[in-house]
């Protein structure tokens, strides 16, 4: 088995339609610089809220990605 090493960072993702959407655009926007996504955890979901009512659903997650070699 290789030897590999991977750093996990927190990202907050949000949407006014669902938490699992919310979770989505955090990995969705990560994908976008962050090379070796491998693993994302929930750790936390919650609400805003405006007037009474929903305005957004939040996922907290852990995203885990690998590290290259520098060359």
């Amino acid at each position: 088995m290789k030897e590999s090493t991977y750093k996990i960072i927190e990202l907050v993702g949000s949407s006014e339609k669902s938490w699992e959407e919310a979770a989505q655009n955090a990995v969705k926007t990560a994908a976008k610089t962050l090379k070796e996504l491998r693993i994302a955890e929930v750790i936390k979901l919650d609400m805003k809220i405006e007037n009474g009512k929903v305005a957004a659903y939040r996922a907290r997650i852990n995203l885990s990605f690998k590290y290259e070699k520098a060359t």
